[in-house]
């Protein structure tokens, strides 16, 4: 079984499908493509247009949730919890967590009215999820899972953002946040999910919007 996965550099989404085969030591490739002019071969193969796509062998598998579960069916281990009302539960905040990236695209295209609503918006998500989390450093305790996966890019985009700003977002308010944030970007699986320079390559995307986030950046 041959598996491909397609994207670019900059997706969310397919840092998590990323993180996951690493983490569980499947071989893949991996292939970068321009979304706003993707090749013929692409357009042939995907049905929706849109990146991630894993091509497994001669068959395209889409939607980002189903990718990573795929690969959770493949692998040796389960990425997941086993008790299966929690993994049931962990695949809920999951979804919730697109809500959350959702949020984390206003912030860098909106005005300062959209800016400010999306960054309340933003805290009072990360509310919710912190008291469905349990303790330990990873959202399960201390087993790193998909969820915290799934939760990595977020964390990874919001400490740039934090960075580029004098902490324009700070999770000081939420420290069980704050630190399950620190917990996952100190993995190697997770810092070698994006490529060389792609926090330069996030700067300049927020410039680039000329939202109200790129008036906060710092020279």
């Amino acid at each position: 079984m041959q598996l491909e996965l397609i994207s670019f550099k900059l997706c969310p989404f397919a840092q998590r499908a990323i993180i996951s085969l690493n983490a569980q030591n499947i071989d893949f490739k991996m292939t970068y493509i321009n979304p706003m002019n993707p090749p013929d071969w692409f357009k042939e193969i995907s049905p929706t247009g849109q990146v991630p796509l894993l091509k497994v062998d001669d068959t395209p598998i889409f939607e980002s949730l189903v990718i990573t579960e795929f690969i959770n069916q493949i692998s040796t281990e389960n990425f997941h919890p086993t008790d299966i009302v929690k993994a049931a539960n962990n695949r809920s905040w999951i979804i919730y967590s697109s809500d959350i990236l959702g949020n984390m695209f206003t912030i860098i295209t909106g005005d300062e009215e959209k800016f400010n609503s999306a960054k309340t918006e933003l805290m009072e998500r990360f509310a919710k999820v912190g008291a469905a989390k349990a303790q330990g450093k990873f959202f399960n305790g201390d087993e790193f899972n998909m969820i915290d996966a799934a939760f990595a890019p977020i964390f990874m985009r919001l400490a740039w953002i934090n960075e580029f700003t004098d902490n324009a977002i700070p999770l000081t308010e939420l420290p069980e946040i704050a630190a399950w944030s620190d917990a996952v970007l100190a993995l190697d699986v997770v810092k070698n999910s994006v490529v060389d320079g792609l926090d330069d390559v996030y700067l300049s995307n927020i410039e680039n919007r000329e939202g109200y986030l790129s008036t906060l950046l710092i020279d």
